[in-house]
């Protein structure tokens, strides 16, 4: 603690885990560990069977890779103080330390949005005009549409840990959460905090929105094109092109908007089923991504089992 005139600055928050089950911690921990080791296990082995075969030196593999790096760095962002919590009973966790990992956690959760959305144009561009793909994503492409989708959710989550240094933290210091999440944080301060939450609605809507509108323009686009341009026989790859980047979609969003609205509204949610499904939604993703990009496209899975 450190003194002030009249009050105590905290410099410590405590991380519940997850509320109601700490007696089930041990046990929470198995499934939390092997998300986490297969996602560092499938995100990896998809890079690296990238990185050593040339055929595959393509745009739509070098989004994957983005992709693979961003889940492994997100997924050890939220894992490893879950299963310090867990396994060690490690709750407490500096302020600015827990500002750290919320700033990352949010941040590539962001650019996991933008990267999917640059994958879907990727299909788009390969499915709808097919002949200037070649043109138009082109390595130069692929980068500034890599630096672009950083650069948002950088600077776009940046004012979140600036705006919450702001405010005083006197006695509340306990997150009823397994990883510093955002509003979990914002609700502890000891003073108004709208404009925080004004922010935070703000950058989840203009995030959430204007990506799920450009999926659903290009889906609609990619769509089109199938059952307009296509031969029979090659609609059903395309369809299933666009089957797995949906489910990819749900499964990145859906519980992503829960856990947002949950905060706000949702007052009669449970909050272990809260911290459940808002953990799902940073560890499950990074974990089934290998499988549906890596396992699903035929040259990174002839080029896997050649390997093995």
């Amino acid at each position: 603690m450190v003194n002030n005139t009249t009050h105590h600055y905290i410099s410590f928050f405590y991380l519940v885990g997850i509320p109601g089950l700490e007696k089930f911690h041990s046990l929470i921990s198995i499934p939390v560990c092997l998300l986490f080791v297969l996602t560092l296990l499938g995100n990896s082995i998809v890079i690296a069977t990238i990185k050593v075969e040339p055929s595959l030196h393509q745009p739509m593999y070098f989004f994957l890779c983005m992709l693979g790096m961003n889940d492994i760095f997100l997924s050890c962002s939220t894992s490893l103080k879950m299963l310090d919590i867990f396994w060690f009973n490690e709750h407490w966790i500096q302020f600015d330390v827990c500002l750290t990992q919320m700033y990352f956690i949010h941040m590539l959760s962001v650019f996991e949005s933008a990267i999917l959305v640059a994958m879907a144009f990727d299909r788009f561009v390969a499915i709808c005009i097919p002949l200037h793909y070649s043109t138009i994503l082109t390595t130069t492409m692929v980068i500034k549409l890599g630096i672009v989708g950083l650069s948002r959710a950088v600077f776009m989550v940046l004012p979140c840990p600036l705006l919450i240094k702001r405010l005083p933290y006197y006695t509340n210091y306990i997150i009823p959460h397994a990883y510093c999440e955002h509003m979990a944080v914002v609700k502890l301060a000891s003073a108004n905090t709208l404009i925080n939450r004004a922010y935070g609605i703000s950058a989840v809507f203009a995030v959430t929105i204007l990506d799920i509108w450009l999926h659903s323009y290009i889906l609609h686009k990619i769509l089109q094109a199938v059952f307009d341009c296509l031969p029979q026989n090659a609609r059903s790859k395309a369809l299933g092109t666009c089957a797995a980047h949906v489910c990819t979609i749900l499964a990145f969003y859906t519980p992503a908007l829960f856990s947002f609205l949950t905060h706000r509204i949702g007052k009669n949610v449970s909050p272990s089923v809260h911290i459940i499904l808002a953990s799902m939604y940073l560890l499950v993703p990074p974990t089934v991504n290998p499988l549906v990009y890596g396992v699903k496209t035929k040259q990174i899975r002839d080029r896997v089992l050649n390997l093995f």
